[in-house]
């Protein structure tokens, strides 16, 4: 008796999550154009404030390779890989230009800088920069997701979740 209830309940869950989902399509159009944006696959232009208030470019690295992080302080892996952006970022300040879009607060990513000792610009970042990440090849919006660009601008390589330091190092060495 308790198998069959079980595959009621199983069979009523699939059946629900069916027509929720053709209901999600119906209201937002084809859902697989909804979780493919269109591609990106050079550094794209933009300008968000950073802590201090002022607003950077995109433009004002392009003369490097850059290694764009999407993040939040509330993100365990951000945590985790923080502290090897700041090293790498020392290494190689000369031809790598770090920079970090936190999708947060200003308050807490303000605390949180100051906490890590973050030594490379830190933008707030909004909806769009959350697009702006999709485009890039982060599908479904996770964080951190990390996007490398060579001295032309160009996508080099992208991961959604965290950045080892033997990745990351063996991205850029490449590079330079």
């Amino acid at each position: 008796m308790n198998t069959v209830k079980i595959i009621a309940v199983i069979a009523a869950l699939s059946v629900s999550m069916g027509l929720g989902y053709s209901l999600y399509e119906k209201q937002t159009g084809d859902a697989a154009s909804a979780e493919k944006p269109k591609a990106i696959d050079h550094l794209p232009e933009f300008a968000y404030k950073d802590l201090q208030g002022n607003i950077r470019s995109s433009q004002e690295w392009s003369d490097k390779v850059v290694v764009l992080n999407f993040w939040a302080t509330w993100c365990p892996p951000c945590k985790k890989e923080t502290p090897d952006f700041i090293k790498t970022q020392t290494k190689y300040q000369q031809n790598v230009q770090f920079v970090g879009i936190a999708i947060d607060d200003a308050q807490l990513v303000q605390e949180f800088a100051n906490s890590f000792g973050i030594n490379y610009p830190t933008l707030l970042g909004d909806m769009d920069a959350i697009e702006i990440s999709r485009q890039l090849g982060n599908r479904f919006s996770g964080l951190p997701f990390t996007a490398i660009f060579n001295k032309e601008g160009q996508l080099i390589h992208q991961k959604t979740g965290e950045m080892k330091l033997n990745e990351l190092e063996k991205q850029l060495q490449a590079l330079l």
